[in-house]
């Protein structure tokens, strides 16, 4: 048996859906087919599908090994040199880290135009507002916020990651609007419990200014900390793409926009690989594309 053909076969089958749509795109038999299905889990001593008379599915070790086919297959193409952009096509699965909020508010609505380029890789999404680790917890690629230790991962830098300043109308009616950033000497504060009380800092032009802030609420979601403002419990600093629909629609006011707040650097971090998936380099290209210039 060769043992390369028999997975392009299982990979065709698993794709088609069935042995006889496979036969027809491999232009082959279907018992031909069969056959070869057969001699592969002969091979792995394992059953790769379950078949009844009018259907078939995946067994839980076969979906396992197709991600093992899909990917030594490519890597057998990209190495003898068979895989043009036309051939390769992007599939298999894809685990992706993200930060909590912008995953949620930036990267979740932007992955409907991903499944669109590439419809046929699964996404894995993870979000977390740890760090996590690239090779321990099996990621193809992360987004991370902040400055970047050096590392043999491949950093793509994109748009940086903006923060302002916010309230509710109905919190503003009853302490007036900050025109200053010592002006909110006088206001409340939610907070997002890992950053603590680090002061707030502002600048306008050659102009700085900080602001510790006071507060008796802290939470450890940004998301919260977002329903919280809007529930008129007190300003709060909050991530520009998590807020800008309520900056939007009124149910949150931008507070000092005179005045700029730090930002943050943000990249997308990779393996260093001499080979690449072709689902990975789509991604990779995605991200640049819609997250460089902007965040939403």
């Amino acid at each position: 048996m060769d043992l390369i053909i028999a997975m392009r076969t299982f990979a065709e089958v698993a794709h088609a859906g069935s042995m006889n749509a496979a036969a027809l795109k491999l232009k082959v038999s279907g018992a031909l087919v069969g056959q070869r299905i057969a001699g592969l889990e002969d091979h792995l001593q394992a059953k790769l599908l379950n078949r009844t008379t009018r259907q078939q599915k995946l067994t839980e070790f076969g979906e396992s090994y197709l991600e093992q086919c899909r990917d030594i297959l490519e890597l057998v193409d990209f190495s003898e040199g068979k895989a043009s952009d036309q051939q390769r096509l992007a599939q298999g699965r894809l685990r992706i880290a993200a930060p909590v909020s912008f995953g949620t508010s930036a990267l979740m609505p932007a992955l409907k135009s991903f499944r669109e380029i590439a419809p046929e890789v699964e996404i894995e999404l993870t979000l977390s507002d740890n760090n996590e680790d690239l090779i321990a917890g099996g990621f193809d690629a992360a987004f991370r916020i902040g400055e970047l230790e050096d590392s043999a991962l491949i950093q793509i830098k994109l748009a940086p990651y903006r923060m302002m300043i916010c309230a509710s109308g109905v919190y503003l009616e009853e302490h007036g609007e900050p025109k200053m950033p010592s002006d909110l000497n006088n206001f409340s504060a939610v907070l997002l419990s890992r950053t603590g009380r680090k002061p707030w800092r502002f600048k306008q032009g050659s102009e700085e200014q900080s602001w510790t802030p006071q507060a008796r609420i802290s939470v450890n979601s940004g998301q919260a900390v977002r329903v919280a403002a809007k529930a008129g419990m007190g300003v709060a600093m909050l991530p520009e793409t998590l807020i800008k629909r309520d900056i939007s629609t009124g149910n949150l006011v931008q507070l000092l926009p005179d005045w700029s707040l730090p930002e943050q650097p943000m990249a997308l971090i990779y393996h260093r690989d001499r080979y690449r998936p072709q689902r990975l380099t789509k991604f990779l290209d995605f991200a640049k594309s819609v997250f460089r210039n902007q965040l939403a």
